[in-house]
């Protein structure tokens, strides 16, 4: 089952990706999908996303909320499986933790 599950999530973050560049546009933002976690009875999925900038990451989220039923329904066309799986945005604080960590190393050099 754990094979399924991995096969899915590679799926769903490729069609995922295709369809934010498509369909999401944020001035002066790139928005990255870092990961995807589905449930084991395919019933939802959380995609980490990121934003580069990192300090628009709440905008982001907030935009990716608002157009998560018509995303919902472009993944649904791209992907054939049974079920797809039900998409909540999630943001990977990541990009953020190692800004803090290069920052911190240039302030220790500086």
């Amino acid at each position: 089952m754990k094979n399924r599950i991995e096969r899915v999530n590679k799926l769903i973050k490729e069609k995922i990706a295709n369809i934010l560049f498509k369909e999401i546009f944020v001035e002066d933002v790139l928005i990255t999908v870092q990961d995807v976690d589905t449930s084991e009875d395919l019933k939802c999925t959380k995609i980490k996303v990121g934003a580069i900038p990192s300090n628009r990451s709440q905008e982001v989220l907030k935009i990716l909320e608002k157009q998560s039923p018509i995303l919902q329904k472009e993944l649904n066309k791209v992907i054939k499986i049974k079920f797809v799986p039900k998409i909540k945005f999630i943001i990977d604080k990541t990009g953020e933790k190692i800004d803090r960590v290069e920052k911190i190393l240039r302030d220790l050099h500086a």
